[in-house]
């Protein structure tokens, strides 16, 4: 049983945003570290991957959308990647880091204090793009939910940027919003389990860290994508409007 989780979800290989979680104590003291995938699709994708698997065995990891995108892309099993930072990441990916990438697990279930087991997955956990919100209807979050073991009433996902907890068909959900590329408001977010959920923000030097990352990354518009995602220009509420319609709500019953 694990007495306390640090979820990280979404780095999406933004360095600075990384080493400010990192350096929290309380993550710093966990047993473990668990990724919730998206990686890293992003401005330094390189550090941030060579940074976490230094870690060792502190880290446990799920493999996110953009994560598989990478892989693919780079096995030539997909020309193209909505994300426009994403072919230019991919490019610049290792082979044992393609490695890494290949081996990862979709979903992964931890004993956690206070929680009992707790599944933890990108985005839902019977797919690695399904959109659901914290508005999300009850009869959605049933079908996500299908084929779950009855053991498992807490579920941690990631992939929509921007941080809840609510109870839907008595399992709590649990999104720890994003490392580094925060929806709503600035600073990295992630949560801390047990015995409890805690969603947490931690902040750091937004100007400092843009200027970081344009100068360290080789992305052609680095100072432009650090500028627009670390400063979260994306309000929730642009964020919500363009992922609605994705999460089934206007489907007739």
């Amino acid at each position: 049983m694990l007495n306390r989780v640090a979820v990280l979800s979404d780095i999406h290989g933004v360095l600075p945003a990384l080493e400010a979680v990192l350096a929290e104590p309380e993550v710093s003291a966990a047993d473990r570290i668990v990724l919730t995938g998206d990686i890293a699709a992003g401005p330094q994708p390189t550090r941030v991957l060579d940074l976490l698997v230094g870690l060792g065995d502190r880290v446990a990891w799920i493999s996110g959308n953009a994560d598989r995108e990478l892989l693919e892309y780079r096995r030539g099993q997909r020309a193209t990647i909505p994300d426009p930072i994403a072919p230019w990441a991919a490019e610049q990916l290792r082979a044992d880091h393609l490695d890494l990438l290949g081996s990862l697990p979709q979903r992964l279930a931890l004993p956690v204090r206070g929680l009992g087991q707790v599944l933890f997955c990108h985005a839902t956990p019977r797919d690695d793009e399904e959109v659901v919100l914290v508005d999300t209807r009850l009869d959605r979050w049933q079908e996500v939910f299908s084929g779950l073991d009855a053991d498992l009433r807490t579920v941690v996902c990631g992939h929509t940027h921007m941080p809840f907890v609510r109870l839907a068909h008595g399992r709590l959900v649990i999104n720890p919003g994003s490392v580094g590329m925060p929806y709503g408001r600035a600073g990295a977010h992630w949560a801390l389990l047990g015995p409890g959920v805690e969603l947490r923000t931690t902040h750091f030097d937004v100007e400092a860290a843009a200027t970081q990352v344009s100068q360290d990354s080789s992305y052609p518009e680095a100072a432009e994508w650090a500028d627009y995602f670390l400063h979260a220009r994306a309000t929730d509420a642009d964020a919500i409007q363009a992922f609605a319609p994705r999460d089934g709500r206007d489907r007739t019953p």
